[in-house]
């Protein structure tokens, strides 16, 4: 019941080789991404694969999802973007958490859902600039069609960038002193991080995470209007009630990668990377 390293370095692998590069322009390498995601949904005997589609300055985009359990179950929503900022790999940020979805949902298939919930896992486009924060983004879509439908959610769990760790002190910069003052100066650790009003489930998903991961894993929440708090998907799901956090390597504060060419492969840490997989699914399995 464990996360595979060679899975997910075999997923980076083919979204980071995609050429020209997968972000909102290139139509056609987003949907190579895609197809890519549904294809490893599609294999998976126990899921149920569903598309959404929506246009963007008259450009069509695809959630595509796969969910598991009862169908009329509150939901437990899991994503990751697919989409990458500018002419770059994006192998943290974000074929990293990508690969981590589709690990998860291996593992749901292999060894079990929550029967609580419906599991519903999806691949979104247009996490980047320049839909970040606005109503075209595929997160966004998503949790509204959810609200409109009143669809009860448990949560959101939202994979952003877990791939990059360090091991040298100083390696984890940090936004001010009070905040440096409370977590490792090592980049070693993931974090989940949450919203002010959150905290008890932030420190749940963080204590379900940690029974499962070898890796150390932290939690924040912070305030919503912060910029810091809301930089990625789950941003979306706080916008109707739902309680909702990012899985996160920190992001910029220690990957001198952040939107850049040099975001690439060899980068990476699977082992580490795996052990957040396994974090996440005793997360879901826990809830």
């Amino acid at each position: 019941m464990k996360a595979d390293a060679k899975q997910l370095h075999a997923d980076v692998e083919f979204l980071t080789t995609l050429q020209p590069a997968r972000h909102y322009r290139n139509l056609k390498s987003l949907n190579q991404a895609a197809d890519y995601i549904k294809g490893a949904f599609e294999k998976l005997e126990n899921g149920h694969v569903e598309e959404q589609t929506f246009k963007a300055d008259g450009r069509q985009y695809r959630n595509i999802i796969v969910w598991f359990g009862p169908p009329d179950a509150p939901r437990l929503v899991v994503g990751a973007h697919y989409d990458v900022c500018g002419d770059q790999p994006g192998a943290d940020d974000n074929a990293s958490a990508v690969a981590g979805l589709l690990e998860t949902a291996r593992l749901l298939q292999q060894h079990g859902s929550n029967p609580k919930y419906r599991v519903e896992l999806v691949a979104y486009p247009n996490e980047e600039p320049p839909y970040f924060a606005t109503e075209h983004m595929g997160s966004a879509v998503h949790a509204k069609s959810l609200h409109d439908a009143k669809v009860p959610v448990r949560a959101m769990l939202c994979y952003e960038m877990i791939g990059y760790f360090r091991d040298e002190p100083g390696s984890q910069r940090f936004p001010n002193e009070q905040l440096a003052a409370l977590y490792p100066n090592t980049g070693n650790f993931i974090i989940a991080v949450g919203r002010t009003g959150q905290e008890r489930f932030t420190q749940q998903v963080q204590e379900l995470m940690q029974t499962k991961a070898d890796i150390d894993v932290q939690r924040i929440n912070l305030p919503a209007e912060m910029g810091l708090a809301g930089l990625s998907d789950h941003r979306n799901y706080w916008r109707y009630g739902y309680e909702a956090l990012m899985i996160n390597d920190t992001s910029f504060l220690r990957n001198p990668n952040y939107h850049l060419p040099s975001d690439t492969i060899d980068t990476l840490d699977f082992k580490r990377m795996a052990e957040v997989v396994n974090g996440v699914y005793a997360a879901i399995l826990g809830l």
